[in-house]
């Protein structure tokens, strides 16, 4: 069997419970057509560069696959006739990703940024004077 990587689009307008009856839905489908979702992983809601059918944000949800090419064209088939999915992409890899996604990862550094805290304020300008009031 083939592997493959595939990210959808929701509607910002669906709940996240219902992205994840959508995704299992879809990993039905690939089931019955003899194939598996090694990985199933939610982005979460986040903004769009330009809108989608009149959406400015969209629910990002990634599924690693293992499946014939068959199971994948049906899932692919039922994603065109859902109005809820905006966008997908399927792409087919020599070898599925361990771990988390670079996606996810991100949120992880993100998270840890919090922690360390930011840079402390100096109290000057930018190059190391103190700050004067302007006469005009």
């Amino acid at each position: 069997m083939a592997l493959y990587e595939h990210i959808f689009l929701a509607r910002q307008d669906v709940s996240a419970q219902q992205v994840e009856e959508l995704t299992n839905a879809l990993t039905e489908v690939l089931v019955q057509g003899g194939g598996k979702v090694t990985k199933n992983e939610y982005w979460g809601l986040k903004s769009l560069s330009y809108r989608i059918k009149k959406n400015r944000k969209a629910h990002y949800s990634l599924l690693n696959i293992d499946a014939p090419s068959a199971a994948v064209t049906e899932m692919e088939r039922q994603m065109r006739i859902n109005e809820d999915i905006l966008r997908f992409m399927t792409v087919r890899v020599d070898e599925l990703e361990e771990g988390p996604s670079a996606m996810m990862q991100k949120r992880d550094r993100d998270d840890r940024d919090g922690e360390r805290g930011g840079r402390p304020d100096r109290g000057g300008d930018r190059f190391g004077g103190e700050r004067r009031p302007r006469r005009f």
